[in-house]
């Protein structure tokens, strides 16, 4: 792979949608159905910033992730996805990195986020990246497959 690129787009996109849609599918197999998401889904109303990266010869979309403002100083990481192929190349830890820039130029403080219990892969992800395990938060309360993390921003 010859490094990538990351842009922002609209939530809308077709190869974002594609991203997210593979993301959903990997997800659905992973849970057995397609319920597997406590809270509201993220939308174009509601997404501040949708960003993916491509690769940097094909201009293949690789990956994607967004921020949802959850109050003035805070957001919630959405949508980090990774291509099967593209993983293990650190795109995903760069895209991680340009969400929390995004965030700092915000005036958010403190990025949070859920993944489900049948993700170890993200959980591991989260952890090596330096976001910390905390009680479940906000639509999650209660979830049986929610694990939460959170990272202050400097």
């Amino acid at each position: 792979m010859s490094g990538w690129t990351i842009e922002a787009l609209d939530w809308d996109d077709r190869e974002g949608a594609g991203l997210r849609a593979a993301q959903r599918a990997e997800l659905d197999a992973r849970y057995g159905c397609d319920d597997h998401e406590p809270g509201t889904a993220p939308s174009a109303a509601d997404i501040d910033l949708f960003l993916v990266a491509r690769d940097g010869g094909t201009g293949a979309a690789l990956a994607c992730g967004a921020l949802r403002r959850l109050d003035a100083g805070s957001a919630e990481l959405k949508r980090m996805y990774v291509a099967p192929g593209a993983r293990g190349s650190g795109v995903a830890a760069a895209v991680l990195r340009a969400l929390e820039a995004a965030a700092v130029e915000r005036g958010w403080t403190t990025l949070r986020l859920e993944t489900g219990n049948r993700q170890p892969d993200a959980e591991r992800f989260y952890r090596r990246e330096g976001y910390r395990p905390i009680p479940l938060f906000g639509a999650y309360k209660g979830s049986e497959i929610s694990v939460c993390y959170e990272r202050v921003l400097v």
